[in-house]
């Protein structure tokens, strides 16, 4: 058999097509094979939550590329096309329709579902997830009719899309597990911000709700019966409480798998021919020293880039510390860096909590693992230069508005 040029990526999302355009971009000639599941070429998924659904972002924004990029950069955007194997040993995928393609080196982009809630009515007409354009399509127009809604789960895509209930003048409850909202992502210290806001804005929050079941009538949800015996009246149900990686294809190829396809820091898999980036990759992090898979935008844009230039052979390996981001109601956010739940020992603020201007840090033995500027702009470069400089900092002057965060790196862009 001859050998096999093409660079395959399973997975045309915001990875997938930043994967593809990076090899062009390095100068890769031989084929691209970009494959995905839906109908949509790639498209970002952070407006799906935000701008479009709150009617402020046109459709034709959310897409990578336009549509005519793929064929002009030679390109091979194959759509609605389902990959059901794969065979590390041959170099090949195995296509539903029976088909293969053969491949040089293999690109996992397959990114994660989300979890789908495991009690009677779950599927009822009028229980709503989020992850997918036609998703946000669907929310949109419930959004437009709905008079109350609940939202089960408090995480970011509940929180986002409680506040595109409330602009759009929808009752809500937002019915929590834990004792607050982004409890496990902020602490006991920062995640009381989001709580008050969305009670602020008139949202229902209701915490230690363990949902019994979807109650429904004539096949469409119309409440929430919770283990208490009370019941929340929704004319529909948005469900948000987490997501899986989509690692069904790597393992059955026998790879690594570990919360995520288990990569290294070139994103390499256990086999070196198959590389795997974004929301499905658990990889090794040079400046953290550990694995970690993350669900966020950012990492969904650069990470692949990485992934591309490694395949491509080239020495680099992804370092980037997380980045993420927030809209809701009047509050914008930004988050840089990485914390383990209770992985800190103090969070000092900057700022005014009062008026929902400033800075949280996390800090463990005086280092700064993470920041998060809210309704502060322009910061998230000395944040992220605070946090990889592994140096000690002195937390009154970090605290000090008046000290400019610049002033606290050396002439090198360390901590000091």
């Amino acid at each position: 058999m001859a050998a096999h040029t093409a660079l395959v990526i399973v997975g045309a999302g915001l990875a997938g097509a930043k994967a593809a355009q990076t090899l062009r971009e390095e100068g890769f000639s031989d084929p691209v094979l970009l494959l995905g599941q839906e109908s949509e070429r790639p498209y970002e998924r952070p407006p799906l939550s935000k701008g479009y659904l709150l009617g402020k972002d046109e459709r034709d924004t959310v897409y990578v590329h336009p549509p005519q990029w793929y064929a002009d950069h030679d390109v091979d955007l194959s759509l609605g096309t389902t990959v059901n194997a794969i065979d590390p040993a041959a170099h090949e995928v195995t296509l539903a329709d029976g088909s293969r393609l053969g491949y040089a080196k293999l690109l996992l982009t397959t990114g994660s579902s989300p979890r789908r809630l495991p009690v009677p009515g779950a599927d009822l007409d009028g229980v709503l997830y989020l992850r997918r354009l036609d998703d946000s399509d669907r929310i949109k127009e419930t959004l437009a009719s709905a008079s109350r809604i609940a939202v089960i789960g408090a995480g970011w895509i509940g929180l986002e899309t409680a506040a595109a209930a409330r602009a759009a003048g929808v009752e809500v409850t937002v019915l929590e597990r834990g004792e607050l909202p982004l409890l496990r992502v902020l602490g006991r210290e920062a995640a009381p911000l989001f709580a008050d806001l969305h009670t602020d804005h008139g949202v229902d929050l209701r915490y230690g709700a363990q949902v019994a079941e979807i109650t429904g009538a004539d096949g469409r949800a119309d409440g929430v019966l919770l283990a208490d015996g009370s019941r929340i009246e929704a004319d529909a149900v948005i469900v948000g409480i987490g997501i899986t990686p989509n690692t069904g294809l790597a393992e059955a190829a026998g790879l690594e798998v570990d919360n995520g396809v288990r990569v290294d820091a070139h994103l390499r898999s256990s086999h070196p021919d198959v590389y795997a980036a974004g929301d499905v990759a658990n990889a090794a992090h040079p400046l953290l020293g550990t694995h970690i898979r993350v669900e966020h935008w950012a990492n969904a844009l650069n990470q692949p880039q990485t992934a591309a230039k490694a395949m491509l052979g080239q020495d680099v390996s992804y370092d980037r510390v997380p980045y993420f981001f927030t809209d809701q109601y009047d509050l914008g956010m930004e988050y840089t860096g990485y914390v383990e739940p209770g992985g800190y020992d103090q969070v000092v603020f900057r700022g005014r909590r009062d008026t929902r201007e400033f800075i949280a840090f996390w800090l463990f033995e005086d280092r700064v693992l993470a920041g998060m500027n809210v309704n502060v702009w322009d910061v998230t470069d000395p944040i992220r230069r605070l946090v990889t400089s592994g140096r000690s900092v002195d937390a009154t002057k970090l605290a000090d508005t008046k000290v400019p965060l610049v002033d606290l790196l050396d002439d090198s862009g360390r901590a000091s």
